[in-house]
């Protein structure tokens, strides 16, 4: 490989918290070879997050979608991609198809971990130590860096860009009332239940943040529509719902301008943590070890239950008592924000 690589291309991971994570790659890479251009093939919905990523040259937009094999695609792709001329390639996912379209481009050297027995489509192929490499983001750090470094790695947190312009242009399009402090609530975990606050105690939280004067904004997806709206509908005045409503382009922005945020282990609270904002972020079935909020300013809630971390969508037992424990009052604690 060349000294310090021209054109880099990275195959970014198909989750909003992975993204946010593979972030602190980047500026590894950046800091590795300040000349090199980090282009990023990755899901188009991960676009917004790029864009507000200012060590990311170009974002393209994956045609195929998640689990979508599509030999011949991949091919084209790849011969389309080889015009690029890339010098390196790091593959974040660990599947075998992920790797197939840096082959197709010829790109001579090929990084990443073994997965799927990828011998040959990568050529700087690593086992990855599970046991050293205990955090998502050292695995996706330590892809970066030279072979002769120190395991596990430092690494910089993500830290998303967000201009003025941007905060002016969302308050603009939704009419935002900035009177009153905004707490965010973002009820969703894609992964399943077992990763979710129970609604009653999100419904609760925004009655007493609202009772002491705050605002409180609701943020997730489609799918979270209707969790979002019956907590909006508990909470009653002063409580906004956006679940559903935005862009994820939209719900960044939105978490930029809010004064703190509580969130289940989920994409948007990765995304709250490289805006810098004052987190609270509640942990059930998952790890905080493994993909805790990578924000100095955050507070982990977690029980520590001799059944937890599970890992699992739903909970065996039955009860989620790992999360249906936290109280509303004991993240009224931790947000500093005292009941009356």
């Amino acid at each position: 490989m060349k000294e310090s690589p021209a054109k880099i291309l990275v195959i970014g991971p198909s989750w909003v918290g992975d993204m946010v994570m593979a972030q602190s790659l980047f500026i590894t890479l950046k800091q590795q070879y300040p000349d090199s251009l980090i282009d990023v093939l990755a899901p188009g919905w991960s676009l917004a997050l790029l864009e507000r990523m200012p060590e990311v040259n170009q974002s393209i937009s994956m045609p195929l979608g998640h689990g979508q094999f599509d030999l011949p695609g991949r091919f084209r792709l790849g011969r389309q991609l080889a015009q690029n001329q890339y010098d390196l390639a790091i593959v974040l996912p660990n599947s075998w198809k992920s790797a197939l379209i840096p082959w197709f481009a010829g790109i001579p050297f090929r990084r990443g971990y073994v997965g799927e027995c990828r011998w040959g489509l990568l050529n700087q192929a690593f086992r990855l130590n599970k046991r050293l490499l205990t955090m998502t983001v050292q695995r996706f750090v330590a892809l970066g860096l030279p072979d002769s470094e120190a395991l596990p790695p430092h690494y910089e947190a993500p830290r998303l860009s967000i201009s003025q312009q941007q905060q002016q242009q969302i308050q603009q399009d939704f009419q935002l009332d900035r009177s009153k402090p905004v707490l965010a609530l973002c009820p969703g975990a894609e992964y399943g239940p077992a990763k979710r606050w129970p609604i009653e105690h999100f419904a609760e939280l925004a009655r007493l943040v609202i009772r002491e004067g705050w605002q409180v904004w609701l943020l997730g997806s489609e799918k979270d529509q209707a969790v979002a709206q019956q907590i909006a509908q508990e909470a009653g005045e002063h409580c906004r719902n956006f679940a559903g409503e935005t862009s994820l382009g939209q719900a960044v922005d939105l978490l930029s301008l809010a004064n703190q945020v509580v969130s289940n282990d989920s994409g948007l609270m990765h995304v709250a943590a490289a805006l810098g904002k004052p987190l609270v972020a509640l942990y059930g079935s998952s790890d905080p070890g493994f993909t805790p909020p990578l924000n100095a300013e955050a507070r982990v809630l977690n029980r520590q239950l001799a059944c937890s971390p599970c890992f699992k969508r739903e909970c065996p037992l039955g009860h989620t008592e790992c999360l249906s424990g936290i109280t509303p009052e004991h993240v009224m604690a931790a947000l500093g924000i005292q009941s009356l």
